[in-house]
């Protein structure tokens, strides 16, 4: 029985890992290509951690446990620091002015005059 859910967290976590690599490449823009990159790259991480935690425990003893416990912890810096690092990111590109992608031919915003309105209330 736990042999079959670190064979399930091991899968699923290779599935949003394929999931994230086809969203980097197929998204059009910086923004896009790095939510994909944040949000599968920690559910992938999380769920294979999670399976090597359970296939750790085949042998009950408390070496195991302990290791177990490790990377557990592990778990809990990745969900706390893949999250706080893509936000960094994203807010450096946003501070760079990096453009969001458009629909070619779509109309443009008539409040975009092309100029910094950080300063200004909205």
């Amino acid at each position: 029985m736990l042999d079959i859910l670190v064979i399930l967290c091991m899968a699923a976590g290779l599935f949003f890992f394929f999931g994230t690599t086809v969203g980097i490449i197929r998204f059009p823009d910086f923004y896009t290509r790095t939510h994909a990159a944040g949000k599968g790259d920690t559910l992938s991480v999380m769920l294979m951690l999670a399976g090597l935690a359970l296939y750790n425990l085949h042998h009950l003893s408390l070496a195991t446990l302990l290791v177990s416990g490790k990377i557990g912890i592990i778990c809990v810096v990745v969900f706390i620091a893949s999250p706080t690092a893509t936000h960094a990111i994203m807010d450096a590109g946003y501070e760079a002015k990096v453009r969001s992608w458009s629909r070619p031919g779509a109309p443009k915003d008539p409040d975009d005059d092309g100029q910094d309105n950080s300063g200004e209330k909205l």
